[in-house]
């Protein structure tokens, strides 16, 4: 038992304290939290876009111009093949196909998780949108605002407190998607552990070390979701 011990304590110190390689981690880790944050404003840039096209669409199909029809076909394409492929597949393809000559992975990574990200972001927002009572959408129209300024400024906002809980699992779920990001040269907290089991043939610490790092930090993401979702029911009060 305590020759067991001994090898734990032997591999930690040779995975985290070594040459200072615990810092390897918590860079590795800042890089993976960055990704996610970039990611998620793409994500939501893209996601408010392809939602307001599709839920125009939907909402005026009387009346419905050849530009908003292809737009609207457009974005059903777009949303389809996303959802439909695999996202390491999307970051190969973005990586080794698309901008196979460029050396910037962190821009490749966040578009390529930013852009997978949208297609289930759209569906989040328009679900949101599509939970605002229309005739809200009819009295504005009704007072002469137009169908942007009255999806900006009245619509969009409620819309969001609905939408808040499913945003903040995706920004959960982009940040354990980073781990793919190695995959394209990327370095990242999995790359890092990668890197370091390759030194000293020790796979043990380094993957449950960044396991509990991904954990706490989605467990504080979760707790800070819960937080806010609490806060915006007092308002509503």
């Amino acid at each position: 038992m305590n020759a067991f011990f001994t090898d734990l304590a032997d591999q930690f110190t040779m995975s985290f304290i070594t040459n200072d390689r615990w810092k390897l981690y918590l860079k590795g880790l800042g890089m993976s939290l960055l990704i996610a944050v970039f990611a998620l404003a793409l994500g939501i840039a893209l996601g408010v876009i392809v939602a307001v096209v599709r839920t125009k669409h939907d909402q005026n199909k009387k009346h419905i111009s050849k530009g908003l029809a292809f737009a609207n076909v457009i974005c059903q394409i777009y949303t389809t093949v996303i959802r439909g492929t695999p996202t390491m597949v999307q970051l190969l393809i973005m990586g080794f196909v698309i901008f196979a000559s460029s050396k910037q992975y962190f821009l490749i990574a966040v578009l390529a998780l930013g852009i997978n990200s949208g297609a289930y972001v759209s569906e989040i927002i328009r679900g949101g949108i599509m939970s605002v009572d229309i005739g809200q959408m009819e009295a504005g129209r009704s007072l002469g605002m137009n169908y942007s300024t009255v999806m900006k400024d009245i619509i969009i906002p409620q819309a969001i407190k609905n939408i808040l809980p499913a945003l903040g699992n995706e920004m959960i779920t982009l940040f354990k998607d980073t781990s793919l990001v190695s995959v394209i040269g990327m370095t990242e907290l999995t790359k890092v552990a990668r890197d370091i089991q390759a030194r000293t043939y020790q796979p043990f610490m380094p993957y449950i070390g960044i396991a509990i790092m991904y954990l706490v930090v989605c467990m504080i993401l979760t707790y800070l979701q819960g937080k806010l979702e609490r806060r915006l029911r007092r308002s509503d009060r």
